[in-house]
């Protein structure tokens, strides 16, 4: 009969769940006990003898963890746990996944059978999290190397993935950044797809915030003002719009740029960003006609058949809209009444 795996919370090697000999106590992991120079403290009240005791062997974690890693994560060694998420099976460790809160839950609410648990991980309305995300994610919680995996393309997933599985603040907050490193003119299309992919407020009267219900949780937001900031700030910036002159290479301004992005921004965020004061755009008239061209050519894209105008106001001689004199605004088209004649 193959034993079942304890979960007791007795500790190992302590009456009544020994295992071998009784005398390990719970054993600190850093060398505080040692004492100034790594000398063992005294338990007498005579001097240390001036031998020095052994440096702490920090190699020894390191060692386990390359072999927790190599061994029980890549190979699968000695699993006792299977995860089936997409089409892939994983043969891992209920030790190791019991770091993840959204993993221990499913353990504990699976039964065994023959000896393993079978857990099935669910991805269908989380669509950022992909496998090579998921599996990022999942070696994490053997070890730290997995952060060597993260790159531009991928961080966003591997972010989604760590923040669905719980438990790994670091692994999300270093794929935050990299995430927030890969926002570029050349990726912009890809994260402005990722914010229009969150429902908004809607009506464009409120700056747009991320619903709290989404897999990133407050890394949505975190991840919508950067992309923000960048498209008020750091862009105009890197196009330099104040310079009127068209690039030779490409025989495009700066300012055609800006404005083929800003034809691609969700609505929300497209208000928001040119009522912004922080947009770095020129005066209030060059912001206006910049709101103007931006929205002409929304018109034969992204705003095209949606059944709703959007309009920009000037507002000479004062600035009657939170700081700005340009509004923008978004209305439906009222459906034309046909009549009936009896």
């Amino acid at each position: 009969m193959t034993p079942i795996p304890s979960s007791s919370a007795s500790p190992n090697g302590q009456a009544p769940y020994s295992n071998g000999t009784s005398l390990h106590g719970e054993v600190s992991s850093s060398a505080e006990n040692y004492g100034p120079g790594g000398s063992s403290p005294s338990t007498s009240g005579y001097p240390v003898n001036g031998f020095p005791a052994p440096p702490y062997p920090n190699a020894h974690n390191e060692e386990i963890v390359n072999h927790l890693y190599h061994a029980g994560f890549q190979t699968g060694n000695y699993a006792d746990t299977m995860l089936h998420v997409h089409q892939n099976v994983y043969r891992l460790h209920a030790i190791i996944l019991s770091r993840s809160p959204y993993l221990a839950h499913l353990m504990s609410t699976s039964p065994l059978s023959g000896g393993q648990r079978v857990i099935y991980v669910q991805l269908d309305r989380e669509p950022e999290v992909t496998q090579e995300g998921f599996a990022i994610a999942l070696g994490y919680l053997y070890s730290a190397v997995s952060l060597n995996l993260i790159r531009p393309d991928n961080a966003r997933a591997v972010l989604a993935a760590g923040c669905l599985l719980g438990g790994m603040e670091d692994l999300c907050e270093y794929s935050y950044q990299a995430c927030r490193r890969s926002i570029s003119v050349d990726a912009i299309g890809g994260w402005l797809d990722f914010v229009d992919s969150i429902p908004g407020s809607g009506d464009g009267t409120a700056t747009p915030n991320m619903p709290p219900t989404s897999v990133f949780g407050l890394y949505a937001q975190r991840l919508r003002d950067d992309l923000f900031h960048f498209l008020v700030v750091t862009l105009p910036e890197i196009l330099e719009v104040q310079n009127p002159q068209p690039d030779p290479s490409t025989g495009t301004s700066g300012r055609d740029v800006l404005l083929q992005v800003y034809s691609r921004v969700p609505f929300e965020m497209f208000k928001a960003a040119v009522e912004s004061p922080t947009f770095q755009i020129g005066s209030d008239q060059a912001r206006f006609k910049f709101a103007k061209e931006a929205i002409e050519l929304r018109k034969r894209g992204i705003s095209r058949g949606l059944g709703a105008e959007e309009t920009v106001v000037l507002a000479f001689g004062g600035s009657n809209f939170g700081g700005s004199a340009v509004h923008i605004t978004r209305k439906m088209r009222k459906r034309p009444l046909w009549k009936v004649n009896s």
